[in-house]
């Protein structure tokens, strides 16, 4: 006997009929023409470490918090949800917290150097050889000790938590195809390590699921071995395989450069590299302050002139190339901005960013540092969120 029609329409219901749809018409894509190219990822680590400067530049805890929180809404308010790399800023806030507890228990266990006078809690000290003098394992553990603890384990957060919402805003992918042609080679050393070792990592749980399968043990001396081997192999075949199709695509060809412009240009690089080295230390402690950023600008024009005397070196082109346009300005100036004045609020008023813990004082809210730190909330209003990402745009 057949099926009747009625029957056979609820049973084919039942089993190929599609995900019912939400009511109401879908948000057509936007078309590639209207989008707003995004924000040049060098701007984002220019705005973040500009903000870590400034967070360098003081151990007050509410602008040290003031700062936390502008991060933490800016990465909000900009980031792609949908790329891999967005979710690095609760990865680095987690880090940061670590940090900040490590600090306080060293200073727990090992003691402080800082003098205080109320008495938290005395722990049983370790009596120490006569060559681990100015080393104490216990003893006593003061308010005044862990308090200044505090004050530097935040600072240390602060920067942690500037680096997580770099990481946040700029995808890795973008920011090396923007280096310049003098770190061409190091670019693409980069990209293959970040494509290699997600591959690893899924051959190692694919090999272990495997084993476990066919009831074979995945783990200790002999399961490592077993796995160890078979991903390795697989690891020198693809890299073989991508050397090759490399090659074949003019990877690693270089233009023909004088011998002289090789000389300068090494020297360039060299030597701006070090002026900058020199320079951000010169910022970010107290007695430097004169001389860092004369030496760090300094550095930066000789490292800028040293990379585009080498980009001659590579004859390359770049597939849709990240405009440095007037928002990738006004971000990088905005946290520029943070960081001088914070700089310029640490020479003329010391106390308000550093608060005294001999005697313990209560930390107070300086008004405008404050409000230039507020500054640095300025990419949260110039940079609309973007409906999808340009990375994973749809062939």
């Amino acid at each position: 006997m057949g099926v009747p029609p009625r029957e056979r329409s609820r049973a084919w219901g039942r089993v190929g009929a599609a995900a019912p749809r939400k009511r109401g018409r879908a948000k057509p894509p936007v078309p590639r023409q209207q989008r707003r190219s995004p924000v040049h990822p060098g701007a984002w680590w220019l705005w973040s470490l500009s903000l870590g400067v400034a967070a360098s530049r003081t151990t007050n805890p509410l602008l040290l918090a003031l700062l936390v929180t502008v991060t933490a809404y800016v990465v909000a308010v900009c980031r792609t949800r949908s790329a891999p790399w967005s979710r690095s800023y609760a990865a680095f806030a987690r880090l940061a917290l670590a940090v900040l507890l490590v600090r306080l228990a060293f200073t727990v266990v090992l003691g402080s150097p800082v003098p205080g006078a109320h008495t938290l809690v005395t722990l049983p000290e370790v009596p120490l050889p006569h060559w681990a003098q100015g080393i104490r394992l216990g003893g006593r553990v003061t308010a005044e000790a862990l308090v200044f603890a505090l004050y530097d384990g935040l600072r240390i957060a602060t920067l942690l938590v500037c680096v997580g919402a770099a990481n946040a805003l700029a995808g890795p992918a973008r920011l090396l195809k923007s280096l310049p042609g003098a770190l061409y080679e190091l670019g693409v050393a980069a990209v293959v390590a970040l494509t290699f070792a997600p591959h690893l990592v899924a051959d190692v749980q694919r090999l272990r699921a495997a084993r476990r399968l066919r009831g074979r043990p995945d783990s200790g001396i002999r399961g490592l071995l077993q796995v160890g081997l078979p991903v390795l192999e697989g690891a020198l075949e693809r890299s073989v395989a991508l050397a090759a199709a490399m090659d074949a695509r003019g990877y690693g060809r270089s233009a023909d450069v004088p011998d002289r412009v090789r000389r300068t240009t090494a020297a360039l690089t060299l030597g701006g590299l070090l002026g900058i080295c020199a320079g951000l230390y010169g910022l970010l402690t107290t007695e430097g302050g004169g001389y860092g950023l004369p030496v760090l600008l300094a550095g930066v024009v000789a490292a800028l002139a040293g990379l585009r005397l080498g980009g001659r070196r590579s004859p390359r082109t770049r597939y849709r190339p990240d405009p440095w346009d007037a928002r990738a300005w006004l971000v990088s100036g905005a946290g520029a901005a943070v960081a001088a004045l914070l700089t310029l609020a640490s020479v003329r008023d010391p106390d308000a960013l550093h608060p005294g813990v001999v005697p313990l004082v209560a930390p107070t809210l300086p008004l405008w540092p404050a409000a230039a730190v507020l500054l640095g909330l300025l990419p949260a209003l110039i940079v609309p969120k973007d409906p999808e990402d340009p990375e994973e745009e749809p062939s």
